[in-house]
């Protein structure tokens, strides 16, 4: 058999998709995603911090953060948003960067929220990982992130609650 005649191999595709449903309107679930007070208590897995993050949250604005696991260490991330939906939809690229700030490996991340009986249902894919380790890795991070985001949103609910039975 020639080469012009041999089957094509496809491609592999590597991405994930997480499904979330959260106690909470979609407007602040969205806002838990873009402002980065919120951002910096739930965007990390179990047990790292988010010392420093900054953005620019509009198409074509860059973003970058450092995400700090329990041993001290840093890791640098960074990425460019290419679309936002006010309460729909954010897309962003996502990379890792190396010790002299140069960028990896570049995923796509797309994030949908739409309402769910009264509640916010979230729909996280991030696809065009370089390897199976890469898409589990990020698959078990972002599934920590998700359950964080819950405790956050409790927490955010629980405060509107309150200052409205103070009338503030």
């Amino acid at each position: 058999m020639s080469a012009k005649n041999s089957p094509k191999k496809k491609p592999v595709v590597r991405k994930f998709r997480l499904t979330r449903i959260f106690d909470a309107p979609r407007s602040l679930v969205f806002a838990a995603w873009t402002e980065p007070k919120h951002l910096k208590r739930w965007s990390a897995p179990h047990g790292f911090t988010i010392p420093e993050s900054e953005g620019e949250l509009r198409p074509g604005g860059a973003w970058r953060a450092c995400m700090c696991p329990p041993d001290g260490t840093t890791l640098w991330l960074s990425g460019v948003y290419r679309e936002i939906i006010k309460d729909e939809l954010l897309v962003f690229t996502h990379a890792w960067e190396d010790d002299q700030g140069r960028r990896d490996h570049e995923t796509i991340v797309t994030v949908r929220f739409a309402d769910h009986d009264g509640k916010t249902k979230v729909t996280l894919e991030q696809s065009g990982f370089d390897s199976d380790g890469s898409t589990e890795g990020h698959k078990g991070g972002w599934s920590q992130c998700l359950e964080r985001l819950e405790g956050v949103l409790a927490e955010l609910r629980a405060g509107k609650k309150s200052r409205a039975r103070q009338g503030k």
